[in-house]
Protein backbone atom coordinates (compact mmCIF):
# COMPACT_ATOMS: atom_id res chain seq x y z
CA UNK A 1 0.00 0.00 0.00
CA UNK A 2 1.17 3.51 -0.83
CA UNK A 3 1.13 5.87 2.18
CA UNK A 4 -0.10 9.44 2.03
CA UNK A 5 2.31 12.36 2.15
CA UNK A 6 2.41 14.22 5.46
CA UNK A 7 0.31 17.07 4.05
CA UNK A 8 -2.24 14.67 2.59
CA UNK A 9 -2.59 12.85 5.92
CA UNK A 10 -3.72 16.01 7.70
CA UNK A 11 -6.35 16.77 5.06
CA UNK A 12 -7.50 13.16 5.11
CA UNK A 13 -7.96 13.17 8.90
CA UNK A 14 -9.81 16.51 8.75
CA UNK A 15 -12.03 15.04 6.04
CA UNK A 16 -12.71 11.97 8.16
CA UNK A 17 -13.51 14.12 11.18
CA UNK A 18 -15.69 16.72 9.46
CA UNK A 19 -17.00 14.82 6.43
CA UNK A 20 -17.13 16.18 2.87
CA UNK A 21 -16.91 19.97 2.75
CA UNK A 22 -15.79 22.79 0.47
CA UNK A 23 -13.09 24.08 2.84
CA UNK A 24 -10.20 22.67 0.82
CA UNK A 25 -11.72 22.99 -2.66
CA UNK A 26 -9.74 24.87 -5.31
CA UNK A 27 -12.08 26.19 -8.04
CA UNK A 28 -10.92 27.57 -11.39
CA UNK A 29 -13.61 29.11 -13.62
CA UNK A 30 -12.95 30.09 -17.24
CA UNK A 31 -15.32 31.99 -19.52
CA UNK A 32 -15.06 30.62 -23.05
CA UNK A 33 -16.33 32.76 -25.93
CA UNK A 34 -16.63 31.02 -29.28
CA UNK A 35 -17.66 27.59 -30.51
CA UNK A 36 -16.45 24.97 -28.02
CA UNK A 37 -15.91 21.35 -29.05
CA UNK A 38 -17.35 19.71 -25.93
CA UNK A 39 -16.41 16.19 -27.02
CA UNK A 40 -12.80 17.28 -27.49
CA UNK A 41 -12.82 18.99 -24.09
CA UNK A 42 -14.19 15.91 -22.36
CA UNK A 43 -11.58 13.71 -24.06
CA UNK A 44 -8.85 16.20 -23.13
CA UNK A 45 -9.80 16.04 -19.46
CA UNK A 46 -9.60 12.24 -19.57
CA UNK A 47 -6.14 12.62 -21.13
CA UNK A 48 -5.02 14.94 -18.34
CA UNK A 49 -6.28 12.56 -15.67
CA UNK A 50 -4.34 9.80 -17.38
CA UNK A 51 -1.19 11.91 -17.36
CA UNK A 52 -1.36 12.88 -13.67
CA UNK A 53 -1.95 10.02 -11.24
CA UNK A 54 -2.77 12.50 -8.48
CA UNK A 55 -5.99 13.44 -10.29
CA UNK A 56 -7.25 9.85 -10.29
CA UNK A 57 -6.21 8.82 -6.80
CA UNK A 58 -8.66 7.87 -4.07
CA UNK A 59 -7.86 7.50 -0.39
CA UNK A 60 -9.49 4.43 1.19
CA UNK A 61 -8.40 3.09 4.56
CA UNK A 62 -7.30 -0.30 5.79
CA UNK A 63 -7.21 -1.07 9.52
CA UNK A 64 -7.85 2.61 10.21
CA UNK A 65 -4.93 3.85 8.09
CA UNK A 66 -5.41 5.67 4.77
CA UNK A 67 -3.50 4.80 1.62
CA UNK A 68 -3.35 5.99 -1.98
CA UNK A 69 -5.07 3.94 -4.65
CA UNK A 70 -4.57 5.04 -8.26
CA UNK A 71 -7.49 4.35 -10.62
CA UNK A 72 -7.45 3.89 -14.39
CA UNK A 73 -8.23 7.17 -16.16
CA UNK A 74 -11.32 5.84 -17.92
CA UNK A 75 -12.75 4.57 -14.63
CA UNK A 76 -11.83 7.71 -12.71
CA UNK A 77 -13.40 10.37 -14.91
CA UNK A 78 -16.95 11.27 -13.84
CA UNK A 79 -17.57 13.08 -17.12
CA UNK A 80 -18.04 16.72 -18.01
CA UNK A 81 -21.30 17.86 -16.41
CA UNK A 82 -23.09 20.23 -18.78
CA UNK A 83 -25.77 22.63 -17.52
CA UNK A 84 -27.76 25.33 -19.28
CA UNK A 85 -28.02 28.56 -17.27
CA UNK A 86 -28.74 32.23 -17.82
CA UNK A 87 -26.23 34.97 -17.06
CA UNK A 88 -28.31 35.88 -14.01
CA UNK A 89 -28.12 32.29 -12.74
CA UNK A 90 -24.42 31.82 -13.50
CA UNK A 91 -22.82 33.14 -10.29
CA UNK A 92 -25.04 31.05 -8.02
CA UNK A 93 -24.53 27.98 -10.21
CA UNK A 94 -20.74 28.34 -10.04
CA UNK A 95 -20.79 28.84 -6.26
CA UNK A 96 -23.01 25.80 -5.72
CA UNK A 97 -20.74 23.61 -7.84
CA UNK A 98 -17.58 25.00 -6.21
CA UNK A 99 -18.97 23.91 -2.84
CA UNK A 100 -19.21 20.27 -3.95
CA UNK A 101 -18.17 17.87 -1.18
CA UNK A 102 -15.70 15.23 -2.38
CA UNK A 103 -15.78 11.78 -0.80
CA UNK A 104 -12.02 11.25 -0.80
CA UNK A 105 -12.32 7.53 -0.09
CA UNK A 106 -14.22 6.81 -3.30
CA UNK A 107 -14.13 9.88 -5.57
CA UNK A 108 -11.16 11.18 -7.59
CA UNK A 109 -10.32 14.75 -6.54
CA UNK A 110 -11.11 16.45 -9.87
CA UNK A 111 -14.52 17.36 -11.30
CA UNK A 112 -15.62 19.63 -14.14
CA UNK A 113 -18.80 21.50 -15.04
CA UNK A 114 -19.68 23.39 -18.21
CA UNK A 115 -22.28 26.13 -17.77
CA UNK A 116 -23.74 27.11 -21.15
CA UNK A 117 -25.42 30.48 -21.62
CA UNK A 118 -25.54 30.29 -25.44
CA UNK A 119 -23.97 28.41 -28.33
CA UNK A 120 -20.95 30.71 -28.18
CA UNK A 121 -20.77 31.60 -24.48
CA UNK A 122 -20.04 29.21 -21.62
CA UNK A 123 -18.04 28.88 -18.41
CA UNK A 124 -15.83 25.89 -17.61
CA UNK A 125 -15.39 25.16 -13.90
CA UNK A 126 -12.54 22.87 -12.89
CA UNK A 127 -12.74 21.87 -9.23
CA UNK A 128 -9.68 20.33 -7.61
CA UNK A 129 -9.44 19.18 -4.00
CA UNK A 130 -6.35 20.47 -2.21
CA UNK A 131 -5.30 16.89 -1.36
CA UNK A 132 -4.37 16.52 -5.05
CA UNK A 133 -2.99 19.95 -5.91
CA UNK A 134 -1.72 23.36 -4.84
CA UNK A 135 -1.34 26.82 -6.31
CA UNK A 136 1.69 25.82 -8.38
CA UNK A 137 -0.35 22.96 -9.90
CA UNK A 138 -2.51 25.37 -11.90
CA UNK A 139 0.31 25.98 -14.40
CA UNK A 140 0.95 22.34 -15.45
CA UNK A 141 -2.79 21.65 -15.31
CA UNK A 142 -3.53 24.57 -17.64
CA UNK A 143 -0.71 23.68 -19.99
CA UNK A 144 -1.80 20.06 -20.29
CA UNK A 145 -5.52 20.83 -20.76
CA UNK A 146 -4.65 23.28 -23.56
CA UNK A 147 -2.35 20.79 -25.31
CA UNK A 148 -4.84 17.93 -25.01
CA UNK A 149 -7.80 20.02 -26.23
CA UNK A 150 -5.85 21.27 -29.25
CA UNK A 151 -4.92 17.70 -30.18
CA UNK A 152 -8.39 16.22 -29.62
CA UNK A 153 -10.00 19.06 -31.58
CA UNK A 154 -7.88 17.91 -34.54
CA UNK A 155 -8.82 14.28 -33.97
CA UNK A 156 -5.45 13.36 -32.45
CA UNK A 157 -4.16 12.15 -29.11
CA UNK A 158 -1.84 14.59 -27.30
CA UNK A 159 1.87 13.96 -27.74
CA UNK A 160 3.52 14.63 -24.41
CA UNK A 161 6.94 13.91 -23.08
CA UNK A 162 6.40 11.34 -20.31
CA UNK A 163 6.47 12.78 -16.81
CA UNK A 164 9.70 11.73 -15.06
CA UNK A 165 7.89 10.89 -11.80
CA UNK A 166 4.42 10.73 -10.28
CA UNK A 167 3.13 11.98 -6.93
CA UNK A 168 3.35 8.55 -5.31
CA UNK A 169 7.11 8.63 -6.02
CA UNK A 170 7.37 11.92 -4.16
CA UNK A 171 5.49 10.44 -1.21
CA UNK A 172 8.16 7.78 -0.82
CA UNK A 173 11.03 10.19 -1.52
CA UNK A 174 9.78 12.56 1.17
CA UNK A 175 10.08 9.92 3.87
CA UNK A 176 13.53 8.84 2.67
CA UNK A 177 14.74 12.46 2.51
CA UNK A 178 13.55 13.36 6.00
CA UNK A 179 14.79 10.18 7.63
CA UNK A 180 13.92 8.97 11.11
CA UNK A 181 13.43 11.46 13.92
CA UNK A 182 15.19 9.01 16.25
CA UNK A 183 18.35 9.49 14.16
CA UNK A 184 20.03 12.68 15.49
CA UNK A 185 21.78 13.19 12.14
CA UNK A 186 18.61 13.00 10.03
CA UNK A 187 17.15 16.04 8.30
CA UNK A 188 13.93 15.59 10.24
CA UNK A 189 15.62 15.42 13.64
CA UNK A 190 17.82 18.47 13.06
CA UNK A 191 15.08 20.64 11.62
CA UNK A 192 12.54 19.65 14.28
CA UNK A 193 15.08 20.70 16.91
CA UNK A 194 15.25 24.14 15.28
CA UNK A 195 11.47 24.54 15.27
CA UNK A 196 11.12 23.37 18.87
CA UNK A 197 13.38 26.22 19.93
CA UNK A 198 12.00 28.77 17.49
CA UNK A 199 8.36 28.24 18.44
CA UNK A 200 8.77 27.69 22.18
CA UNK A 201 6.23 29.75 24.11
CA UNK A 202 4.28 30.70 20.98
CA UNK A 203 0.94 32.34 21.87
CA UNK A 204 -2.00 30.01 21.37
CA UNK A 205 -3.79 32.60 19.26
CA UNK A 206 -3.34 36.18 18.12
CA UNK A 207 -5.78 38.79 19.39
CA UNK A 208 -7.37 40.45 16.38
CA UNK A 209 -9.98 43.23 16.06
CA UNK A 210 -12.88 40.79 15.80
CA UNK A 211 -16.46 41.90 15.27
CA UNK A 212 -17.72 39.11 17.54
CA UNK A 213 -16.33 36.39 19.80
CA UNK A 214 -14.83 33.32 18.21
CA UNK A 215 -17.32 30.38 18.25
CA UNK A 216 -16.38 27.21 20.11
CA UNK A 217 -16.27 25.31 16.81
CA UNK A 218 -15.17 27.08 13.64
CA UNK A 219 -17.68 26.85 10.80
CA UNK A 220 -15.04 27.68 8.15
CA UNK A 221 -17.57 29.98 6.50
CA UNK A 222 -15.79 32.81 4.79
CA UNK A 223 -15.78 35.53 2.20
CA UNK A 224 -13.15 37.52 0.35
CA UNK A 225 -12.17 41.04 -0.63
CA UNK A 226 -9.71 42.21 -3.26
CA UNK A 227 -7.40 45.20 -3.34
CA UNK A 228 -4.33 46.31 -5.23
CA UNK A 229 -1.22 48.21 -4.21
CA UNK A 230 -0.59 50.76 -6.95
CA UNK A 231 2.60 50.71 -9.08
CA UNK A 232 4.11 53.72 -7.28
CA UNK A 233 3.83 52.06 -3.87
CA UNK A 234 5.04 48.76 -5.33
CA UNK A 235 8.08 50.57 -6.75
CA UNK A 236 8.79 52.16 -3.35
CA UNK A 237 8.45 48.80 -1.59
CA UNK A 238 10.86 47.24 -4.09
CA UNK A 239 13.43 49.99 -3.47
CA UNK A 240 13.09 49.64 0.31
CA UNK A 241 13.50 45.87 0.07
CA UNK A 242 16.61 46.22 -2.10
CA UNK A 243 18.26 48.72 0.25
CA UNK A 244 17.52 46.44 3.21
CA UNK A 245 18.76 43.21 1.62
CA UNK A 246 15.21 41.90 1.93
CA UNK A 247 12.34 41.00 -0.38
CA UNK A 248 9.06 42.76 -1.01
CA UNK A 249 7.35 39.89 0.79
CA UNK A 250 9.51 40.49 3.89
CA UNK A 251 8.56 44.19 3.85
CA UNK A 252 4.88 43.25 3.65
CA UNK A 253 5.32 40.70 6.44
CA UNK A 254 6.97 43.30 8.68
CA UNK A 255 4.22 45.82 7.91
CA UNK A 256 1.53 43.28 8.73
CA UNK A 257 3.18 42.40 12.05
CA UNK A 258 3.56 46.11 12.88
CA UNK A 259 -0.10 46.78 12.10
CA UNK A 260 -1.40 43.83 14.12
CA UNK A 261 0.80 44.92 17.02
CA UNK A 262 -0.64 48.45 16.89
CA UNK A 263 -4.15 46.97 16.83
CA UNK A 264 -3.58 45.06 20.07
CA UNK A 265 -2.18 41.69 18.94
CA UNK A 266 0.75 41.87 21.36
CA UNK A 267 4.51 41.66 20.80
CA UNK A 268 4.74 38.07 19.55
CA UNK A 269 3.12 37.77 16.11
CA UNK A 270 3.11 34.39 14.30
CA UNK A 271 2.15 34.48 10.63
CA UNK A 272 1.69 31.46 8.40
CA UNK A 273 3.26 31.37 4.96
CA UNK A 274 3.75 28.83 2.21
CA UNK A 275 6.77 27.52 0.33
CA UNK A 276 6.43 25.62 -2.94
CA UNK A 277 8.01 22.43 -1.59
CA UNK A 278 9.16 21.39 -5.07
CA UNK A 279 12.77 20.82 -4.14
CA UNK A 280 13.56 18.84 -7.30
CA UNK A 281 13.05 20.05 -10.89
CA UNK A 282 11.42 16.71 -11.69
CA UNK A 283 8.42 17.83 -9.61
CA UNK A 284 7.77 21.11 -11.42
CA UNK A 285 5.46 19.67 -14.09
CA UNK A 286 3.34 17.61 -11.70
CA UNK A 287 -0.14 18.35 -10.41
CA UNK A 288 0.13 17.52 -6.72
CA UNK A 289 0.10 18.75 -3.13
CA UNK A 290 3.70 19.82 -2.46
CA UNK A 291 3.32 23.19 -0.74
CA UNK A 292 4.51 23.35 2.87
CA UNK A 293 3.49 25.86 5.53
CA UNK A 294 6.01 27.76 7.66
CA UNK A 295 5.31 29.63 10.89
CA UNK A 296 7.09 32.99 10.66
CA UNK A 297 7.34 34.37 14.18
CA UNK A 298 7.86 38.11 14.47
CA UNK A 299 9.18 39.80 17.62
CA UNK A 300 7.93 43.39 17.76
CA UNK A 301 8.97 44.07 21.36
CA UNK A 302 10.89 47.16 22.43
CA UNK A 303 9.20 49.60 20.04
CA UNK A 304 11.72 49.03 17.23
CA UNK A 305 12.02 51.24 14.19
CA UNK A 306 10.58 49.73 11.03
CA UNK A 307 14.12 49.26 9.74
CA UNK A 308 15.01 47.22 12.83
CA UNK A 309 11.79 45.22 12.58
CA UNK A 310 12.51 44.45 8.93
CA UNK A 311 15.95 43.21 9.94
CA UNK A 312 14.37 40.88 12.50
CA UNK A 313 11.88 39.61 9.90
CA UNK A 314 14.66 39.02 7.38
CA UNK A 315 16.75 37.03 9.85
CA UNK A 316 13.80 34.92 11.02
CA UNK A 317 12.53 34.26 7.50
CA UNK A 318 15.89 33.18 6.11
CA UNK A 319 16.34 30.77 9.01
CA UNK A 320 12.83 29.38 8.42
CA UNK A 321 13.60 28.81 4.73
CA UNK A 322 16.72 26.88 5.75
CA UNK A 323 14.49 24.56 7.80
CA UNK A 324 11.52 24.30 5.44
CA UNK A 325 11.56 20.52 4.95
CA UNK A 326 9.67 19.57 8.11
CA UNK A 327 6.03 19.16 7.06
CA UNK A 328 3.76 21.54 8.96
CA UNK A 329 1.49 18.62 9.81
CA UNK A 330 4.37 16.77 11.49
CA UNK A 331 5.38 19.94 13.32
CA UNK A 332 1.89 20.23 14.81
CA UNK A 333 2.11 16.62 16.01
CA UNK A 334 5.56 17.13 17.54
CA UNK A 335 4.88 20.48 19.22
CA UNK A 336 1.40 19.36 20.27
CA UNK A 337 -0.03 22.85 20.91
CA UNK A 338 -3.27 23.13 22.82
CA UNK A 339 -5.85 21.92 20.31
CA UNK A 340 -9.06 23.78 19.69
CA UNK A 341 -11.86 23.30 17.20
CA UNK A 342 -12.27 27.08 17.14
CA UNK A 343 -9.05 28.11 15.40
CA UNK A 344 -6.09 26.96 13.31
CA UNK A 345 -3.07 25.64 15.26
CA UNK A 346 0.13 27.76 15.64
CA UNK A 347 -1.15 30.72 13.58
CA UNK A 348 -4.45 32.25 12.48
CA UNK A 349 -3.25 34.86 9.98
CA UNK A 350 -1.57 33.76 6.76
CA UNK A 351 0.45 35.83 4.31
CA UNK A 352 1.22 34.06 1.04
CA UNK A 353 3.19 35.24 -2.00
CA UNK A 354 1.85 33.67 -5.19
CA UNK A 355 5.03 33.15 -7.22
CA UNK A 356 3.99 30.03 -9.14
CA UNK A 357 4.43 29.94 -12.94
CA UNK A 358 1.64 31.53 -14.94
CA UNK A 359 -1.21 29.10 -15.53
CA UNK A 360 -2.65 30.75 -18.64
CA UNK A 361 -5.34 29.09 -20.75
CA UNK A 362 -5.28 29.79 -24.49
CA UNK A 363 -7.67 27.35 -26.13
CA UNK A 364 -7.67 27.34 -29.95
CA UNK A 365 -10.69 29.05 -31.51
CA UNK A 366 -11.82 30.53 -28.19
CA UNK A 367 -11.43 33.73 -26.22
CA UNK A 368 -10.64 32.78 -22.62
CA UNK A 369 -11.02 34.95 -19.52
CA UNK A 370 -11.14 34.18 -15.82
CA UNK A 371 -14.51 34.14 -14.07
CA UNK A 372 -15.01 34.68 -10.35
CA UNK A 373 -15.42 31.45 -8.40
CA UNK A 374 -15.61 31.27 -4.63
CA UNK A 375 -16.39 28.48 -2.21
CA UNK A 376 -17.58 30.76 0.59
CA UNK A 377 -15.03 29.27 2.99
CA UNK A 378 -11.94 30.38 4.88
CA UNK A 379 -9.40 28.12 6.59
CA UNK A 380 -7.93 30.96 8.67
CA UNK A 381 -9.13 34.11 10.39
CA UNK A 382 -7.33 36.06 7.66
CA UNK A 383 -5.33 35.03 4.62
CA UNK A 384 -3.61 37.55 2.36
CA UNK A 385 -2.66 36.11 -1.05
CA UNK A 386 -0.22 38.48 -2.77
CA UNK A 387 0.70 38.51 -6.47
CA UNK A 388 3.43 40.89 -7.64
CA UNK A 389 2.81 42.25 -11.13
CA UNK A 390 5.43 43.63 -13.52
CA UNK A 391 5.22 45.41 -16.85
CA UNK A 392 6.94 44.41 -20.10
CA UNK A 393 10.22 45.94 -18.91
CA UNK A 394 10.13 44.08 -15.60
CA UNK A 395 9.30 47.21 -13.60
CA UNK A 396 6.93 46.91 -10.61
CA UNK A 397 3.32 47.33 -11.78
CA UNK A 398 1.38 46.72 -8.57
CA UNK A 399 0.58 44.00 -6.06
CA UNK A 400 -2.77 42.27 -6.50
CA UNK A 401 -4.10 40.94 -3.21
CA UNK A 402 -6.98 38.67 -2.30
CA UNK A 403 -8.01 38.64 1.37
CA UNK A 404 -9.99 35.63 2.55
CA UNK A 405 -11.57 36.08 5.97
CA UNK A 406 -13.64 34.07 8.40
CA UNK A 407 -17.18 35.36 8.66
CA UNK A 408 -17.36 33.68 12.07
CA UNK A 409 -15.41 36.63 13.46
CA UNK A 410 -15.19 39.38 10.82
CA UNK A 411 -17.55 41.61 8.87
CA UNK A 412 -16.48 42.84 5.47
CA UNK A 413 -16.30 46.48 6.57
CA UNK A 414 -13.76 45.56 9.26
CA UNK A 415 -11.57 43.68 6.79
CA UNK A 416 -11.71 46.57 4.33
CA UNK A 417 -10.65 48.95 7.11
CA UNK A 418 -7.81 46.59 8.06
CA UNK A 419 -6.58 46.60 4.47
CA UNK A 420 -6.75 50.41 4.34
CA UNK A 421 -4.69 50.58 7.56
CA UNK A 422 -2.08 48.24 6.08
CA UNK A 423 -1.75 50.50 3.04
CA UNK A 424 -1.47 53.48 5.41
CA UNK A 425 1.43 51.78 7.25
CA UNK A 426 3.20 50.92 3.99
CA UNK A 427 2.93 54.49 2.73
CA UNK A 428 4.59 55.75 5.92
CA UNK A 429 7.46 53.26 6.14
CA UNK A 430 8.58 53.68 2.52
CA UNK A 431 8.99 57.40 3.25
CA UNK A 432 10.72 56.97 6.62
CA UNK A 433 12.06 53.57 7.57
CA UNK A 434 13.39 54.97 10.86
CA UNK A 435 9.89 55.47 12.30
CA UNK A 436 9.34 53.53 15.54
CA UNK A 437 6.24 51.38 15.54
CA UNK A 438 4.62 53.60 18.16
CA UNK A 439 4.80 56.52 15.71
CA UNK A 440 2.92 54.75 12.93
CA UNK A 441 -0.45 56.35 12.32
CA UNK A 442 -3.03 53.60 11.79
CA UNK A 443 -6.08 55.87 11.86
CA UNK A 444 -7.99 56.35 8.63
CA UNK A 445 -9.23 59.63 7.19
CA UNK A 446 -11.85 61.15 9.46
CA UNK A 447 -11.23 58.76 12.36
CA UNK A 448 -9.01 61.14 14.32
CA UNK A 449 -11.59 63.93 14.15
CA UNK A 450 -14.30 61.48 15.13
CA UNK A 451 -12.29 60.26 18.12
CA UNK A 452 -11.23 63.70 19.35
CA UNK A 453 -14.13 65.94 18.37
CA UNK A 454 -16.84 63.32 18.37
CA UNK A 455 -16.56 60.47 20.84
CA UNK A 456 -14.28 62.41 23.21
CA UNK A 457 -16.18 65.69 23.09
CA UNK A 458 -17.21 66.29 26.70
CA UNK A 459 -18.53 69.78 26.01
CA UNK A 460 -22.11 68.69 25.47
CA UNK A 461 -25.13 68.82 27.79
CA UNK A 462 -25.68 65.61 29.71
CA UNK A 463 -29.18 64.19 29.88
CA UNK A 464 -30.46 62.83 33.16
CA UNK A 465 -32.10 59.98 31.28
CA UNK A 466 -31.47 56.46 32.56
CA UNK A 467 -30.10 53.68 30.36
CA UNK A 468 -33.52 51.96 30.15
CA UNK A 469 -35.04 55.30 29.22
CA UNK A 470 -32.49 55.86 26.47
CA UNK A 471 -33.20 52.38 25.15
CA UNK A 472 -36.95 52.99 25.11
CA UNK A 473 -36.38 56.27 23.25
CA UNK A 474 -34.37 54.41 20.61
CA UNK A 475 -37.18 51.84 20.28
CA UNK A 476 -39.58 54.69 19.69
CA UNK A 477 -37.35 56.28 17.05
CA UNK A 478 -36.48 53.13 15.08
CA UNK A 479 -38.32 50.01 16.26
CA UNK A 480 -37.44 48.05 13.10
CA UNK A 481 -33.71 48.88 13.05
CA UNK A 482 -31.30 46.08 13.91
CA UNK A 483 -30.58 46.17 17.63
CA UNK A 484 -28.50 43.05 18.25
CA UNK A 485 -26.64 40.55 16.08
CA UNK A 486 -25.54 37.03 17.01
CA UNK A 487 -24.78 33.71 15.33
CA UNK A 488 -28.46 32.84 15.78
CA UNK A 489 -29.62 35.86 13.76
CA UNK A 490 -30.73 39.45 14.30
CA UNK A 491 -33.30 41.19 16.49
CA UNK A 492 -34.78 44.63 15.90
CA UNK A 493 -35.00 47.12 18.76
CA UNK A 494 -38.73 46.42 18.96
CA UNK A 495 -38.21 42.65 19.16
CA UNK A 496 -35.47 43.11 21.74
CA UNK A 497 -37.73 45.28 23.89
CA UNK A 498 -40.55 42.71 23.66
CA UNK A 499 -38.25 39.92 24.78
CA UNK A 500 -36.82 42.04 27.61
CA UNK A 501 -40.32 42.87 28.83
CA UNK A 502 -41.36 39.20 28.76
CA UNK A 503 -38.29 38.30 30.81
CA UNK A 504 -39.01 41.14 33.26
CA UNK A 505 -42.61 39.97 33.76
CA UNK A 506 -41.41 36.41 34.34
CA UNK A 507 -38.91 37.56 36.98
CA UNK A 508 -41.47 39.77 38.72
CA UNK A 509 -43.95 36.89 38.71
CA UNK A 510 -41.40 34.76 40.54
CA UNK A 511 -40.85 37.37 43.22
CA UNK A 512 -37.68 39.00 41.92
CA UNK A 513 -37.48 42.69 42.75
CA UNK A 514 -35.16 45.52 43.77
Amino acid sequence: MIPLSFAQRRLWFLHKLEGPSATYNMPLALRLTGVLDTAALNAALVDVMGRHESLRTVFPESDGQPHQHVLDAADAWAGLEIRTVTEDELADAITAAARYGFDLATEPPLRAWLFQMSETECVLLLLLHHIAGDGWSSAPLARDVVAAYAARRDGLAPEWEPLPVQYVDYTLWQRDLLGDEDDPDSVLSQQVAYWRTQLEGLPEQVELPFDRPRPAVASYRGSSAEFRLDPELHQALTLLAGKSGATVFMVLQAAMAALLHRLGAGEDIPLGSGVAGRTDDALNDLVGFFVNTLVLRTDVSGDPSFAELLGRVRETSLAAYEHQDVPFEHLVEVLNPQRSASHHPLFQVALVLQNAPDGSFELPGLEVSFESAATGTSRFDLMFSLTEQHDATGAPAGVQTLVEYSTDVFDRVTVEALVARLVRVLEQVVNDVSLPLSALDVLLAGERAELVAGWNDTGVPVSGESLPGLFEAQVGRAPDAVGVVSDAGCLSYGELEARANRLARLLVGRGVGP
